[in-house]
């Protein structure tokens, strides 16, 4: 198989897989995710290249995923549907100091998560001083303060 085609199967594979995977912020990302993140990219090698190391394969395989890549990002640009069905959509996880504890569960989002966002951002010490906590597409916790609330 040409490894052009090969590098953009694998490409969107990647992306599926991770957009599976879950919302996480690259500050989150563990020693596990980084391993796993090497691992990945070493048989993604192997698979993409088979024995030819030459450098133009090199530099096709390179352009062929960067190009999916800009033209990923601008059908995401011009289509809202394709744009929330890989990157998603922000999801609220507190609603009026409430926890939405299903979205929590489905989004891997616990407590500790939301009380330290609010801590970092708006230093808030309880989930009734909370009036939403989003879970934004790039993994980030957003915290909107119930302003009646803050101080007390």
């Amino acid at each position: 198989m040409n490894p052009v085609f090969k590098g953009l199967i694998i490409y969107l594979f990647v992306l599926l897989i991770f957009r599976f995977m879950g919302k996480k912020n690259l500050s989150e990302t563990t020693t596990f995710d980084l391993v796993l993140l090497l691992i990945i990219s070493e048989t993604t090698s192997n698979a993409l290249t088979g024995n030819d190391y030459s450098l133009t394969t090199c530099f096709l395989l390179i352009a062929a995923m960067c190009s999916a890549d800009y033209l990923l990002g601008k059908v995401k640009t011009t289509s809202t549907r394709i744009d929330k069905i890989i990157d998603g959509a922000p999801l609220i996880l507190v609603d009026d100091g409430k926890l939405l504890e299903v979205r929590m569960k489905k989004s891997n989002v616990d407590l500790g998560d939301i009380l330290e966002a609010a801590r970092m951002s708006q230093g808030l010490e309880t989930l009734e001083q909370v009036k939403y906590a989003v879970l934004e597409k790039d993994g980030s916790i957003s915290i909107i303060p119930n302003r009646h609330l803050v101080g007390s």
